[in-house]
């Protein structure tokens, strides 16, 4: 599905309250711009039997106290159960394909993750591509200040039922 269709589809399927349609449709140039960078448009991401993410913490090597939370975007569901055979043989989490401009979209609402990583090339999960939460969050914040007046209600910070 291209780019387009998948905000269609982010936007149909909002809450039908009288903001956030116009919120998904004010920030859509960010996600497609993001999605844009990336080389798939729909990636594997790990998850739990109830759609929970499946979070991975990293440790800084010199500084073991300091961790971030990512979640892996694959390109392939082989990539996806060749990442960790131990979460890909639990009957418990699965691969699921899930629209790049969905993933970026979720991560906004997913508050413990600091980045996505995505994986480009099938085989090759030692070079991906990192989206920090931040700077995505920082990027839209600066797309809405630039849009219509009646999404820029929440121009510092999204509504807590964005995603």
């Amino acid at each position: 599905m291209d780019l387009e269709g998948q905000i269609k589809i982010l936007i149909d399927n909002a809450p039908a309250d009288e903001i956030t349609p116009q919120i998904v449709e004010a920030i859509a140039p960010v996600l497609i711009q993001l999605a844009h960078q990336l080389q798939h448009e729909e990636y594997y991401i790990l998850q739990t039997l109830d759609h929970g993410w499946l979070l991975t913490t990293l440790s800084n090597r010199a500084k073991p106290e300091v961790e971030k939370n990512v979640i892996y975007a694959f390109p392939t569901l082989k990539d996806a159960a060749d990442f960790d055979s131990q979460s890909a043989s639990d009957p418990q989490v699965m691969a699921l394909p899930v629209p790049v401009t969905h993933i970026l979209f979720q991560m906004l609402a997913i508050d413990n993750v600091n980045s996505l990583v995505f994986f480009d090339t099938p085989g090759n999960l030692a070079s991906g591509t990192e989206v920090r939460r931040g700077d995505l969050q920082k990027l839209v914040q600066a797309q809405l200040k630039q849009a219509p007046p009646a999404t820029q209600s929440y121009p510092s910070n999204l509504p807590p039922d964005i995603a």
